[in-house]
């Protein structure tokens, strides 16, 4: 049988985003090859700075934005987020590291990098976690380059991918499919070629209960629900 192929849709500055990654890691541990989950960027904050002073301009600005953040994130004992974060450093854009990041992932892909070492989801991941613990300016290239020399990444090649402009042509691939897919939030799941979708913080179980059930009816088969 063919792994279930599952279109994941996140923001790196999306704190839900930042939250669901557990749930991610899960879903691989207990399904394993039976899934086959690819990885998208949604530019929820495409333009972080001018989109949050203006949403939340009534509600307290940065600081009221900050403040719903950490409330958040106080529900979740997985995560850590800094007390300043969203006010002391505010990135212009999300896209600069969606750019970044799958740069890093063309050299997994076409095999510069080790591909067990997942250095794209550690990259990633590693992302996320300098801006919500240590308020890194994950948007400003020369950040990026830190970040890819702590996972001892080769830099030049990072480079030369951006700047033949494969990297480019991935992110505009993003667009197409968050376009296709009518994706406007962070995290997305998508399944079944499209049919299912699930927006925003779903918990495991709702999560793991959809591909189990794909599992039970595979696609192109009839179901009575």
């Amino acid at each position: 049988m063919e792994p279930i192929r599952i279109f994941y849709f996140s923001d790196v500055l999306c704190v839900w985003a930042y939250i669901a990654q557990i749930r991610l890691d899960e879903l691989k541990t207990t399904f394993e090859d039976k899934i086959a989950i690819a990885q998208h960027f949604v530019p929820v904050f495409g333009v972080a700075r001018e989109k949050l002073e203006n949403r939340w301009r009534d509600r307290g600005g940065l600081q009221g934005y900050s403040d719903h953040v950490q409330e958040v994130a106080k529900k979740f004992d997985h995560i850590t987020v800094h007390p300043d974060i969203w006010t002391h450093v505010t990135p212009f854009s999300s896209t600069s590291c969606h750019l970044f990041l799958h740069a890093i992932q063309l050299l997994e892909t076409k095999g510069l990098v080790e591909r067990n070492q997942q250095v794209f989801e550690k990259a990633t991941w590693a992302f996320r976690e300098a801006f919500f613990t240590k308020l890194a300016d994950v948007s400003d290239r020369k950040v990026q380059f830190g970040i890819a020399e702590e996972l001892k990444l080769p830099i030049a090649a990072i480079e030369a991918q951006i700047d033949s402009g494969e990297a480019y042509a991935q992110l505009s691939q993003d667009f197409e499919l968050v376009k296709e897919h009518t994706v406007t939030v962070s995290p997305t799941l998508i399944f079944n070629e499209g049919r299912q979708k699930l927006n925003g913080n779903v918990g495991y179980r709702v999560i793991e209960a959809n591909i189990r059930e794909l599992l039970h009816n595979p696609s192109g088969e009839q179901s009575w629900c």
